[in-house]
């Protein structure tokens, strides 16, 4: 696993094989916390609750739109929804904002990655 907030958990993209007990399952690896799933990479994310997404919190979707069209929020257990100019920030870099709680969040965005899609996923773990 990355040892340096700099550095993905894994240098590509990948679907996520099991959640729960405050982590993930992918790639035959596994990771207390949240995390983000962009085209490229897996990274560490340090949001805990939906009231912590915000434009800074995203900044690495942000810096990948190029390659995003739905960026999917897993926001845990509860519903969340974002503020507009969040919402509008995403939309002018051409990236549609998906909220839903995390277990559903999964599984649309491992249909997404399955038909190749050009989706990211910025998952909230779950107890």
């Amino acid at each position: 696993m990355a040892d340096h907030p700099d550095t993905p958990y894994l240098p590509r993209s990948a679907s996520v094989e099991a959640y729960g007990k405050g982590g993930f399952y992918f790639d035959e690896m596994s990771h207390q916390g949240s995390l983000l799933f962009l085209p490229d990479a897996v990274w560490g994310w340090a949001v805990t609750a939906p009231e912590q997404i915000d434009r800074a919190s995203l900044t690495r979707v942000f810096e990948a739109a190029a390659k995003i069209d739905t960026l999917i929020i897993g926001t845990g257990t509860g519903v969340w929804r974002p503020q507009a100019p969040l919402r509008e920030a995403l939309r002018a870099v051409g990236v549609v904002l998906d909220p839903m709680q995390t277990g559903p969040a999964i599984r649309t965005y491992n249909i997404m990655i399955g038909e190749r899609r050009r989706v990211a996923a910025a998952l909230i773990a779950v107890p």
